[in-house]
């Protein structure tokens, strides 16, 4: 079965999906879907929000295609209304916590009992496993690549809080992974 084309290039799918047609709406949708999913569920926990987060988002990329210039990556602008729309979710569900105190009631320990295997959704599970504040900023920080200043603006803390949390959640993550060589070795 060959499969033809209704669209030669992304800018006329988004200007058909701008223009209303439903068509190209859902193709936008089914090409970008998958990877703002996962863009989402950095953020928060569960899948269920997490999906109803970016079904929000997809919202507002078609409320405001028309917006869009064309002149950087539309995937790149998509995801920047996924990191929002995840962002002012955790804001209303009240989840994120930029408390020093924190770390301190974690006491250090490991945010996880690690599988015999580091893969993938072990290391989201460590992620996961971080008190909001702390995963938030990581996710912004580490895999995002916002810089503090950025991120300050984003969350309204101070750019210093900001390299604090990142701080804590590596201390934290790098803990559960000490923590996950010794049971793999077997030493523990």
């Amino acid at each position: 079965m060959k499969i033809i084309s209704f669209y030669k290039n992304e800018k006329q799918l988004i200007e058909r999906a701008a223009s209303g047609n439903r068509d190209a709406q859902q193709r936008l949708y089914e090409k970008f879907a998958p990877k703002m999913l996962g863009v989402c569920r950095r953020y928060i926990k569960d899948l269920q929000f997490a999906e109803d987060v970016m079904v929000n988002g997809f919202v507002k990329v078609f409320q405001g295609l028309e917006t869009f210039r064309h002149q950087g990556s539309f995937e790149g602008w998509i995801k920047k209304i996924m990191i929002r729309e995840s962002i002012s979710y955790l804001r209303k569900q009240q989840f994120v916590v930029y408390d020093d105190t924190v770390y301190e009631r974690h006491g250090g320990k490991s945010v996880s009992d690690a599988s015999s295997k580091l893969d993938i959704e072990y290391i989201q599970t460590m992620i996961d496993a971080l008190p909001e504040g702390y995963r938030t900023v990581f996710v912004l920080y580490a895999v995002e690549g916002y810089k503090h200043q950025e991120i300050a603006e984003m969350l309204s803390i101070t750019e210093s809080t900001s390299k604090s949390q990142l701080f804590k959640a590596r201390k934290l993550l790098q803990q559960s992974l000490k923590k996950q060589n010794i049971i793999g070795y077997g030493t523990e």
